[in-house]
């Protein structure tokens, strides 16, 4: 009997080529370091003062902590919902998450642009 969890991908379907699994798992994985890496740019940003004034630093700081922790979540979700499909055999989800992160991304540098354009010096 098969334990593995989640039971609605792992009960879904067929076993796929072990390799199809593996590479979706690197995926997710790369997303959760992408996750990481947002943090601590957040963790940077607010530790450095940059930028001022204080309310884009926080605004800016708020919006990346936000993002990395919604990225974490979406990138389960898009391995749960990769998994199914290729146990299923039927067609893989919309890449929403990079289009997401893109836009996010530009979004917080845009801000931190204007911000340190516009800021003391």
């Amino acid at each position: 009997m098969d334990e593995r969890r989640p039971r609605w991908i792992y009960g879904a379907g067929h076993e796929p080529d072990p390799r199809f699994s593996l590479a979706n798992e690197r995926t997710f994985l790369a997303w959760v370091r992408t996750a990481l890496a947002i943090l601590a740019g957040a963790v940077a940003l607010y530790s450095l003062g940059v930028p001022d004034p204080r309310w884009v630093r926080v605004t800016v700081v708020v919006a990346l902590v936000l993002a990395g922790g919604l990225i974490t979540l979406l990138a389960f979700v898009r391995w749960a919902r990769v998994e199914r499909a290729i146990r299923t055999a039927t067609p893989l989800p919309a890449f929403t998450l990079g289009l997401g992160a893109t836009v996010t991304v530009v979004l917080v540098a845009v801000l931190l642009a204007v911000a340190l354009a516009l800021g003391p010096g």
